[in-house]
């Protein structure tokens, strides 16, 4: 069990071997949150929820009822509900889901993932491009990561601009969705 104050917020969170940063919050993850404003009228995808620390600090702050917190491990999610129930937010819809697979809700207006950056680029990739697609008009997808160059060229690619702050060696990522199209939408034609 962790105890730690996050955005003011003294939480519990239970862990679990396996589930990233079982020893406590992540540097980077709590690098995203200090960039993030809920808001009332918010609708909140914690993508890749882990247990759920993301999630937790979206519903005490707006409510449970607006916020939806998914990952592809069931650990994750047992332990995810079990951390929203100790800390008085029971009520966020959770969802077992690869990406955006399992995933029926749209229209959220923020996106937040710390998404695995050790491996290839293909799960931040699907996060970006699905993320847009999930996004209200007006809605900003907030990432967390440890490199930029990549990330920043693919949120330019996809949302026209982003945001992009470094905090302690972490690079936070902020693209508002302006438009129902990619901003590089590729040519679909093909040759003649």
């Amino acid at each position: 069990m962790i105890s730690a104050t996050v955005e003011g917020f003294a939480l519990r969170l239970e862990t679990a071997p396996g589930l990233f940063a079982r020893w406590g919050p992540d540097k980077g993850t709590l690098a995203m949150l200090s960039c993030v404003s809920f808001q009332p009228g918010d609708k909140v995808l914690d993508l890749g929820c882990g247990y759920g620390l993301v999630g937790v600090v979206a519903a005490k702050t707006i409510g449970p009822e607006r916020v939806v917190m998914s990952d592809n491990d069931p650990l994750a999610i047992e332990t995810a509900q079990r951390n929203l129930e100790a800390n008085g937010v029971a009520g966020a819809k959770l969802v077992l889901s690869d990406g955006f697979h399992g995933i029926t809700d749209a229209g959220f207006s923020k996106i937040l993932s710390n998404p695995p950056y050790h491996a290839d680029f293909a799960v931040p990739k699907r996060f970006i491009e699905k993320g847009f697609n999930r996004l209200a008009v007006g809605g900003a997808m907030i990432m967390v990561t440890r490199r930029e160059l990549w990330y920043r060229r693919k949120f330019e690619a996809i949302f026209g601009g982003v945001k992009v702050r470094e905090i302690e060696g972490y690079f936070v990522f902020e693209a508002i969705k302006k438009t129902t199209q990619y901003r590089n939408r590729p040519n679909r034609k093909g040759p003649r």
